[in-house]
């Protein structure tokens, strides 16, 4: 049983391509939509799926967080309602586990091949697209594989192929393929200055609801300033 994390980006992209041309079978892709995507990564799906289906492999699986009472919960709705930023603002990562892994470990957990796999005593492949380039990201996820009893995580980008983001990119041309673009949340405190500067000018509406998490979480800020961590989009960037 093979699967693959789609991350939505230049990376899942090209792994999936690679699995193609290595002749590497794929069972399910799942892509976690946390509700705040950028609209290119939205768009960009639409493309991968019209080239897998092209290449007899499977369509795209979306899935969503969703609250005790089976109502969506997306990452915006969460911050407004806590008055708080996304928790990597604060040094943690329980938005990535909440809103990407945690939903698509949910959807495996009763998904009937992958159930048929841990019965057996077996392991379920788990595909994920780090490349050379992000080798520290590798070696911190690869220390808990021999621990885990439900996956085998692979990495063939780094293990098997050795592509570096430039061959990933050439992988995905190569199919004629639009390049993906950055694949985060729209208010991501991650986002570097151009990042930010350019979600503003393409997505204005976007930016601005970003502005309003960040005002949200204001009154309840101590140790960082807004989404920038240490310093407020509002003030560097400005509201309009």
């Amino acid at each position: 049983m093979n699967i693959v994390s789609f991350g939505g980006g230049t990376n899942s992209a090209a792994l999936l391509i690679g699995l193609y041309q290595h002749g590497i079978p794929v069972d399910l892709i799942t892509f976690a939509d946390t509700g705040a995507e950028q609209p290119h990564t939205y768009e960009f799906i639409k493309h991968m799926n019209k080239w897998l289906k092209e290449h007899s492999m499977p369509q795209i699986t979306v899935v969503k967080n969703v609250d005790r009472n089976g109502n969506r919960l997306t990452l915006e709705m969460e911050c407004l309602r806590s008055g708080t930023l996304p928790s990597i603002a604060y040094g943690y990562k329980r938005c990535s586990q909440k809103h990407k892994i945690g939903p698509q470990e949910k959807y495996c957990n009763n998904y009937p091949p992958c159930r048929a796999v841990w019965q057996r005593g077996e392991r379920v492949t788990r595909f994920i697209g780090y490349d050379v380039g992000e080798w520290k990201r590798y070696e911190h996820s690869r220390k808990y594989n021999e621990a885990d009893k439900k996956y085998e995580n692979r990495y063939p980008l780094i293990e098997d192929w050795h592509w570096n983001r430039d061959d990933c990119i050439k992988v995905i041309r190569g199919e004629n393929l639009p390049l993906p673009g950055k694949s985060s949340c729209f208010f991501c405190p991650s986002m570097k200055k151009q990042e930010i500067e350019a979600l503003k000018q393409q997505y204005p509406a976007l930016y601005q609801r970003a502005i309003a998490i960040e005002e949200s979480a204001m009154p309840n800020l101590t140790k960082v300033k807004g989404l920038g961590r240490n310093y407020a989009w509002k003030e560097r960037y400005g509201k309009e």
